[in-house]
């Protein structure tokens, strides 16, 4: 395709970004918008997988404390999360357990399913993380101890979250990931630091995130296609 009618599809608005950081060449312009299309499908799959461990390893820890149906349970009237400070979170549960009670279809598994990135995250936010009695930072046992300059409490895994979740975000909304901060220059620093944030955390949930992404994980290979355009 003519970069013209490529322009014309994609618009000339977004193209902008692409073009200068290309230094107007048209051919690596439209390469650089189709390695972002890559490397963000690269990216959302890795942090599929992360999501499902992440919400697998919070099921299990509360599980054996608020039983097999702890989540519809938690936004059930006297439920965990049926206080002013948690109900937002409250509301996005009941929405969604009511839709499938409606249809007949509620299992805990497809509750869990409905839920979004967000729901997960704010498990670890301070009034979520009180509500399920301060235990989820043990889905994270091989995370390291505190120090007096780094508090790896739950603050801090909410903020780890927070970045995954925003750069999930960002794919979802179909806006580049290629780019450094703020400004049209190819970039993939901020891929690399949400890979590696990723691997972290999995590590520290005593997971193998190179062998859970076997097959499926070629972030690496585009972050090098996009450094050598």
């Amino acid at each position: 395709m003519k970069f013209r009618d490529f322009e014309d599809v994609i618009s000339a608005d977004r193209m902008r970004r692409y073009a200068f950081a290309c230094g107007g060449k048209v051919q690596k312009c439209m390469a650089l918008y189709r390695y972002n299309l890559a490397i963000s499908s690269e990216m959302l799959k890795i942090i599929s997988c992360f999501e499902v461990a992440l919400r697998n390893r919070i099921d299990h820890t509360l599980e054996p404390y608020f039983g097999n149906d702890w989540l519809r349970d938690s936004c059930l009237p006297g439920g965990i999360f049926d206080n002013p400070r948690t109900l937002g979170t409250q509301k996005i549960i009941g929405r969604a357990y009511n839709g499938l009670y409606m249809t007949g279809s509620y299992t805990p598994t497809k509750l869990m399913a409905e839920m979004e990135f967000g729901i997960w995250k704010y498990m670890f936010s301070g009034p979520q993380y009180a509500a399920t009695g301060q235990k989820l930072l043990s889905v994270f046992p091989s995370k390291p101890k505190s120090t007096p300059a780094l508090h790896i409490d739950n603050k801090y895994i909410f903020n780890e979250l927070d970045s995954i979740n925003k750069i999930r975000n960002r794919i979802a909304h179909h806006e580049p990931i290629c780019f450094a901060a703020g400004l049209p220059v190819k970039s993939v620093a901020y891929v690399q630091t949400e890979y590696s944030r990723i691997l972290k955390l999995l590590k520290w949930m005593d997971i193998d995130g190179h062998s859970l992404f076997y097959g499926i994980d070629h972030v690496c290979k585009f972050c090098q296609k996009i450094r050598s355009l």
